[in-house]
């Protein structure tokens, strides 16, 4: 077996979206002749623990782990609770940052660059280049976020001259976030700069969509290839779905993902028909950010909806089973057309039809409609939304409310480390 170094950042007990793609490669790798090596810290800050992922990690696979120092300690004496919400993502919108959020988010756009594990950019460089070379290595692959992982395989690559891969499951500047940064026109330059230094660089860059595709085409000659995320094959029994009309939303909410026509659709719904308000009930599975449950407050939601926190993945394909409609929802902006969650793959094998809000011309429309595995609508539609929304509620009634999924193979993990093994 030819061997290829994995250099990521999550890797179980981290939880959330970001441990799933690789550690599903890693998983079936071997079946297409390579031996993958995991390097990860050995110390992380992750924001979601989920132990459970510990038990699909092969004992047979080697996972090299060095100290990491991060700044969220000391961010944790500011607040703890800023410090980890923002590591996890959600940020408050512009309007309601408090001074202590405004200046967490400017040292972490001005301070550290690109992002706060830089300082493991160096001692990993500095392991590796022995390690690889004791080992006769001739291919890694980095994934990011966090992008400093991308600066490790730049310096591996200028050293060694290995073959490198760059698979960035989000963009880097124009991530959604990046926005929010509070950047100085020096730090932005900065990104920019080190961003097309790895464009540039690396031997294949690897991305989740077809619209980031079309980004980095206009950055770099180098070549660049989609490979989505994906759904893979689980222990679960399918379970008995809900008997209320249950509307699931899994992941986390962002302050941003917050479209206020659909709450208040469902406000006229519950208003206007007596038995969706008897049979309603909105099920929030992961991080929501305060403005979220304020809305829901503000909408006369709040007494329908049910909020869980973080659960185990496998808990949380169970609710994508258990539920009546799922929903996906995205911020309404252009930078975020790109971004397919790696949820919609297992929303769309849960067999239950998917509601899903976000800017026009996203990947995610077209994946929509070319699976048939749900509706997808953009944030102004509040009466279409209803309509759809009313139509599978009579659909539940009835006890006939399904999917008929076509062409979801091409999205299975095997399948999408198949088209890995190629260019590999």
């Amino acid at each position: 077996m030819k061997q290829i170094l994995i250099i990521t950042y999550y890797w179980p007990p981290a939880g959330g979206p970001g441990v799933q793609r690789w550690l599903k490669f890693v998983k079936y790798l071997p079946e297409f002749g390579f031996e993958p090596i995991v390097y990860c810290p050995e110390n992380p800050s992750y924001p979601i623990v989920d132990k459970s992922l510990l038990d699909e990690v092969s004992d047979t696979i080697t996972v090299l782990r060095q100290p990491i120092k991060e700044p969220y300690g000391i961010a944790n004496l500011l607040s703890k609770k800023n410090s980890k919400q923002i590591s996890a993502g959600v940020i408050p919108k512009k309007k309601k940052q408090t001074v202590i959020q405004k200046l967490m988010l400017y040292i972490r756009g001005n301070f550290f660059i690109p992002d706060a594990r830089k300082y493991w950019v160096k001692p990993s460089v500095a392991f590796l280049s022995t390690y690889i070379e004791a080992n006769n290595i001739e291919t890694i692959i980095t994934t990011g976020p966090p992008h400093s992982l991308h600066l490790i395989g730049l310096q591996l690559k200028q050293q060694l001259g290995v073959k490198w891969l760059a698979d960035f499951r989000d963009p880097w500047t124009t991530i959604g976030y990046h926005k929010q940064l509070k950047l100085s026109n020096s730090s932005a330059k900065k990104h920019n700069d080190l961003e097309s230094k790895v464009l540039q660089t690396a031997d294949h860059m690897i991305v989740t969509s077809n619209n980031t595709k079309k980004e980095f085409a206009l950055k770099t000659n180098q070549p660049v290839s989609v490979i989505t995320n994906g759904y893979d094959t689980h222990q679960i029994m399918k379970p008995v779905k809900d008997s209320k009309f249950t509307m699931a939303h899994i992941g986390s909410l962002l302050s941003e993902r917050n479209p206020k026509q659909l709450w208040e659709a469902l406000r006229e719904l519950i208003h206007e028909n007596k038995s969706f308000a008897e049979d309603f009930q909105l099920n929030l599975i992961g991080i929501v950010s305060d403005t979220i449950i304020k809305t829901l407050q503000d909408y006369e939601l709040i007494n329908y909806t049910k909020t869980m926190g973080y659960v185990s993945h496998d808990k949380a394909i169970d609710a994508q089973m258990r539920s009546q409609v799922l929903l996906l929802i995205e911020i309404d902006s252009n930078d975020t057309k790109v971004i397919i969650p790696g949820k919609l793959f297992e929303y769309m094998v849960s067999e239950t039809p998917i509601l899903a809000i976000g800017p026009k011309d996203s990947d995610v429309e077209d994946i929509l409609k070319s699976t048939n595995t749900g509706q997808y609508f953009y944030y102004h539609e509040k009466q279409a939304m209803k309509s759809q929304i009313l139509s599978y509620f009579e659909a539940y009634k009835n006890n006939n409310l399904s999917v008929s999924a076509i062409g979801l193979q091409q999205y299975s993990r095997r399948s999408l480390t198949s088209t890995l093994s190629d260019l590999l």
